[in-house]
């Protein structure tokens, strides 16, 4: 199926993205991810990218990529369900807030809070 026939399966914001063509660098991601898709075993490759705005292809499933999450690259395997979407849905930028205790002299209780 090419990209143009794809495109009419899209909600229209993805349409217009691909219509318009690829931007270089997502261009170099598809081209790397055709010539994985060569090779013998292509589920256990693991491609490393930064480009988190690529919307994923039916090509793309059965393989998995790290995606740059800002800290490091998380693992995202790609199913069919995930057709359509962005890689960068499913890489989450942002952690589970941990709070703790407040710190010495946060409020004002906290100065009768013994150090240890």
């Amino acid at each position: 199926m090419s990209l143009e026939d794809f495109s009419e399966l899209l909600q229209a914001r993805e349409r217009r993205f691909i219509q318009r063509g690829l931007p270089p660098r997502q261009r170099k991601l598809l081209n790397r991810v055709r010539k994985v898709r060569k090779k013998e075993n292509p589920e256990e490759e693991f491609l490393r990218t930064h480009c988190r705005d690529m919307i994923i292809l039916p090509e793309m499933v059965g393989l998995r990529f790290g995606v740059y999450n800002g800290e490091d690259f998380s693992t995202v395997e790609v199913k069919p369900r995930m057709i359509g979407h962005r890689l960068g849905e499913f890489a989450i930028t942002r952690k589970k807030v941990k709070h703790s205790t407040p710190g010495i002299g946060a409020t004002r209780s906290s100065l009768y809070v013994p150090l240890k």
